[in-house]
């Protein structure tokens, strides 16, 4: 064979290897079901001699001691392509952008060693009833805490606890410190002072490590005091405030208008009825008819009456008739324009979370222990708590509860989260102190699962002296959030 054509003939076997390997992506990918049909047909085609293997072992020349595969279960070969012994990979088709997909729900993380539940109790007074399950096989000793909000105090205390009041802010702490034994559930009591009626409290408690610092898990209860009577008489509003009064106000007002008006009209008529009427005026000598001159000719003309002469200038109505019209017309502007803008504001809901604009979802406000929703996710912050770090800072963590709402995997991010200062700046996350509380964990990198709870310390270091009033926690970029008022 001449040389150019083996050369020709090397370079279409090439492209023609290139175009199988190119087109071998496309290929559907072989399905577990697909297998399955595919075998039992594989196992009923009968094997030629010629394409059986010739079974080789340790006593056999040239043998290896290899396994031999069976008849029938050689790998399938793709349709076309020539069967060479060697397999080629199939690469999975992977969704073009833009088709849909199935939602990922993600991997939800462990269950804590240890789990809290808080119930408020049924008394007269404030009081709560907590539960320490440790889940684990062996003993493990605990810190657990409730936060009391400011001005509560503590009126029993289950055996072991310990009351603290923090004198910047009034605010309250419980703290016990447990063992507890394996697979057992510990009750924790507390009873507070009485509060007014209608008022409601809220105490979330944590069980933290040996420590205090690493929170297994959280809990929150709200105790609902009893409702305020309905018999309860409203203070009476002002007489300026009164709709009855002001249009009685009104109504007289525009009555005294008409009876000025009515009576200025008849003191106009009667004095243009008794106007004197008097004889005709003589010019030069020369009598004259009431109507004009007399004729000429001579002749005596006695007096007649004169014909009454046609009417005068037109009066106008008095100066305080019209400026008390005008005031009528005023005060009824202003009456209507007072009583609108009462009605506009007695109808809005102070209750009601402003809307949010571009955001998705609605944003909301709550204080230390209540769960406030937003768009993906539900944030519960537990206990805020601030130590000095260096000369002129300081470093506050804060505990809080991250629950997904949504039917797949949420990512959020350190930057989005942050504390606002009473001056009115903020700070975000410090991560690398975030990451070393939460013991090298980066919970930020993972995404937290559709549905699962967790709950883990957030640090941010701030400068000088004065504490967080505010937490924004959001979970991405374009979420409305929530704000969490710092006591």
């Amino acid at each position: 064979m001449p040389a150019s054509r083996r050369h020709h003939r090397a370079l279409a076997v090439f492209v023609h290897g290139l175009g199988v390997l190119a087109a071998v992506p496309a290929l559907p990918t072989a399905t577990p079901a697909t297998r399955a049909e595919a075998a039992p047909a594989a196992v009923s085609a009968p094997a030629s001699p010629a394409a059986a293997p010739t079974p080789r072992g340790p006593g056999t020349p040239g043998g290896t001691g290899a396994p031999v595969a069976a008849a029938g279960h050689a790998p399938p070969v793709a349709p076309g392509v020539a069967a060479t012994g060697a397999v080629i990979p199939v690469t999975p088709a992977v969704p073009a952008p833009g088709m849909a997909t199935t939602a990922n729900p993600g991997a939800p993380r462990p269950a804590p060693p240890v789990t809290v539940t808080v119930a408020p109790a049924g008394t007269p007074v404030p009081g709560y009833r907590i539960r320490v399950r440790n889940d684990t096989s062996t003993p493990l000793d605990t810190t657990v805490r409730q936060e009391l909000p400011a001005g509560a105090s503590t009126t029993a205390v289950s055996a072991g606890g310990r009351a603290t009041r923090s004198a910047a802010n009034g605010t309250g702490e419980v703290t016990w410190r447990l063992r507890l034994p394996a697979r057992s559930t510990t009750t924790l009591d507390t009873a507070l002072a009485a509060t007014a009626p209608g008022t409601s409290v809220t105490a979330p408690a944590c069980a933290y490590t040996s420590d205090g610092n690493r929170p297994y898990d959280c809990a929150t209860a709200t105790w609902q005091a009893a409702p305020v009577p309905a018999a309860k008489v409203e203070e009476a509003a002002p007489a300026w405030r009164r709709p009855p009064i002001l249009a009685a106000a009104l109504a007289a007002l525009l009555v005294l208008a008409a009876g000025g008006i009515w009576r200025w009209q008849r003191a106009r008529r009667r004095r243009s009825g008794v106007e004197p009427t008097g004889t005709a005026p003589t010019v030069a000598g020369n009598p004259t008819y009431a109507g004009g001159a007399a004729a000429p000719g001579g002749g005596t003309v006695y007096p007649r009456p004169a014909a009454p002469g046609s009417s005068g200038r037109r009066r106008s109505p008095p100066v305080l008739l019209i400026v008390g019209v005008a005031a009528a017309i005023l005060a009824g502007v202003v009456f209507a324009a007072a009583w609108t803008a009462t009605q506009r504001v007695a109808a809005i809901d102070t209750t009601k979370q402003p809307t949010s604009g571009a955001w998705m979802g609605q944003s909301a406000t709550g204080s230390v222990g209540v769960p406030l929703r937003e768009n993906a996710f539900e944030f519960t912050v537990y206990r805020v708590t601030c130590e000095t770090a260096g000369l002129t800072g300081r470093q506050c963590q804060a505990t809080v509860g991250v629950r997904n709402l949504t039917p797949e995997q949420q990512t959020w991010h350190g930057q989005l989260q942050r504390a606002y200062l009473p001056g009115g700046n903020w700070v975000s996350t410090d991560e690398p102190a975030t990451r070393l509380a939460n013991l090298g964990r980066d919970v930020f990198a993972q995404p937290v699962a559709a549905g699962n709870r967790e709950v883990l310390p957030l640090v941010f270091t701030v400068n000088g002296a004065p504490k967080p009033k505010q937490l924004e926690l959001r979970s991405g970029v374009f979420s409305a959030g929530v704000r969490v008022d710092v006591p």
